[in-house]
């Protein structure tokens, strides 16, 4: 019997991505995936295909946190894993891009990371269960025009660092998830801006390739399994942030200094062209904040 059968899974985020993706995996090893997403359309697909549970709701809402985790103990009885992996993105020079959306990258990170982790942790505490929180390359590589997302990530790979030794007490595991690129659709919609795709140009070719979100969620069920501290995606990940204090050397930043002066005159066309607000919210996140 795998590891991970039998296991209730909070998985925020769960409606596409590696949040799917990782939720059809463990489904497969007889896990029980819950789904929490504020995409109404694309979880109840998702969720349709796996026969899972799922709520509709944006991770900003604190009650509504608390109410997903209630239900989910109601109806199956505990929780053994949480995992905070709603996410967000927004771009842009700091003195060009939109602050509404800076701002909002931070509440739905940050704060989306605290509220279900919060609402959530009697459950997993009764269970000596394990935490988990999505970060990325970026809480610790800081690449311009991304100054929002990179801090954000910051913060989880902190606040992960700070729970792992409050909750070792409790039998609660804490793990922290640092992927590059994958194939979800943020990054596709991060793909089809001008500036990014400059920004990605100036990594070493091998760093720039996008795995599969499949491949990925291989990885991260893998880390749940394990009750991982730290789980790498792909797994170069681990000797990159070895050399964390290397990477904001002025050598180490000689081609993101080229690239940066090229990145902002292509945000200044695409400004031009589609709007400050279009130009720095990816098109989904932008789709939400429009009135029905």
């Amino acid at each position: 019997m795998a590891a991970s059968a039998g296991l209730v899974v909070l998985i925020t985020g769960g409606a596409s991505g590696i949040g799917a993706a990782t939720a059809r995996a463990l489904k497969a090893k007889g896990a029980i995936p819950v789904l929490i997403d504020c995409d109404a359309g694309q979880l109840r697909a998702t969720a349709t295909e796996l026969g899972a549970t799922s709520f509709c709701a944006d991770v900003t809402d604190f009650v509504a946190c608390q109410a997903a985790v209630a239900q989910t103990v109601a109806l199956h009885g505990r929780i053994d894993v949480v995992w905070a992996n709603a996410g967000i993105a927004s771009f842009g020079p700091l003195h060009l891009t939109d602050l509404t959306a800076w701002r909002r990258c931070l509440e739905v990170n940050v704060f989306g990371t605290l509220n279900i982790v919060r609402a959530a942790l009697p459950a997993v505490m009764a269970q000596r269960g394990y935490v988990l929180a999505t970060a990325s390359v970026s809480s610790f590589a800081h690449p311009p025009a991304v100054s929002s997302y990179a801090a954000s990530k910051a913060a989880i790979e902190a606040m992960c660092n700070c729970w792992r030794i409050e909750l070792a007490a409790h039998g609660v595991g804490v793990g922290t998830i640092y992927a590059s690129w994958v194939q979800t659709p943020l990054v596709s919609e991060g793909d089809r801006h001008p500036a990014f795709v400059r920004l990605k140009s100036s990594a070493p070719a091998f760093m720039r390739r996008a795995m599969p979100a499949s491949q990925a969620a291989h990885m991260i069920v893998q880390g749940i399994e394990e009750r991982a501290r730290r789980i790498w995606v792909p797994g170069w990940v681990r000797t990159l942030h070895l050399l964390r204090a290397a990477l904001h050397t002025p050598l180490a930043e000689q081609a993101l200094l080229k690239a940066a002066p090229e990145m902002e005159k292509l945000f200044e066309q695409t400004i031009a062209s589609s709007g400050v607000k279009a130009s720095s919210v990816p098109p989904r996140e932008l789709a939400r904040e429009q009135p029905d």
